[in-house]
């Protein structure tokens, strides 16, 4: 087989399964483990992939990678509803004060929350502007709005300031999103801003619940926030595969799949 054909494959199967092996890829040509490695080093090169160790990934599945707020609005949309709605069960009924971080489902949380007019005497902290110009129509929730220099990509304030003013909280709960969940590395985000006010967040709270959909799983982005020993509940759409639910059984998260 010529190399440009080992090539088109390669890519092919990236496409579909997200990341390969040097084993595998040279188990299915019949060729060294030495040639794979230079066809993953012309691809990369071609930005058809990056190089990690022992394969490739998708350059879709790139560290710093960050879809766009509209793009991750769109995505997933049915299971962040259900997540959501499993969620609402978890805030306290009364008399508490509930963090909820930058991200769609905790959006689609405040949202659920305005409609079914969650929580009497119930305050909110919350540094995202998408969700505070939800919760600051209800009646019922008192909201306090976390400052520092809002992210485009995310409309949250981030940086050395938002993470500050995080520290000076201990709510009673909070309700945080991660771009990555990974059974070694932990909860993870490309941003390393956004990364700071995350780890002060988990920090701030006496109880703190993941919401994270199941494309999040196995997945490591640049920076990690948190460890799986930091959250007490994950609310997802799927069962997280063995690898993954062994380290979180043995960080002994509950799972709770919607």
């Amino acid at each position: 087989m010529f190399a440009e054909e080992r090539h088109r494959l390669i890519v092919e199967q990236l496409a579909v399964d997200g990341k390969v092996t040097v084993a595998q890829l040279a188990d299915r040509f019949g060729i060294t483990r030495e040639t794979v490695r230079r066809d993953l080093a012309q691809l990369e090169s071609e930005n058809h992939l990056r190089r990690v160790h022992g394969g490739a990934v998708a350059t879709s599945e790139a560290s710093t990678r960050e879809e766009s707020y509209v793009v991750r609005t769109a995505i997933h949309a049915e299971a962040k509803a259900r997540i959501a709605q499993r969620a609402l069960s978890l805030i306290p009924v009364s008399e508490a004060s509930v963090i909820l971080d930058a991200g769609t489902s905790t959006e689609i949380l405040a949202e659920r929350m305005l409609k079914t007019n969650t929580g009497n005497s119930l305050v909110v902290i919350t540094h995202a502007l998408p969700i505070a110009s939800v919760l600051v129509q209800s009646q019922h929730i008192a909201l306090e709005l976390i400052g520092g220099r809002v992210r485009g990509i995310t409309g949250a304030a981030s940086g050395a300031r938002t993470a500050q003013e995080y520290a000076n909280y201990r709510a009673d709960i909070a309700f945080i999103g991660t771009n990555g969940l990974a059974a070694d590395f932990g909860l993870s985000t490309p941003d390393p801003l956004e990364a700071a006010v995350k780890r002060s967040l988990v920090a701030s709270a006496r109880r703190v619940v993941l919401l994270a959909d199941g494309s999040k799983f196995d997945q490591e982005t640049l920076v990690r926030f948190a460890s799986l020993h930091a959250i007490d509940t994950l609310v997802t759409d799927r069962q997280p595969g063995a690898e993954l639910a062994a380290a979180l059984e043995a960080a002994d998260v509950e799972v709770i799949v919607a």
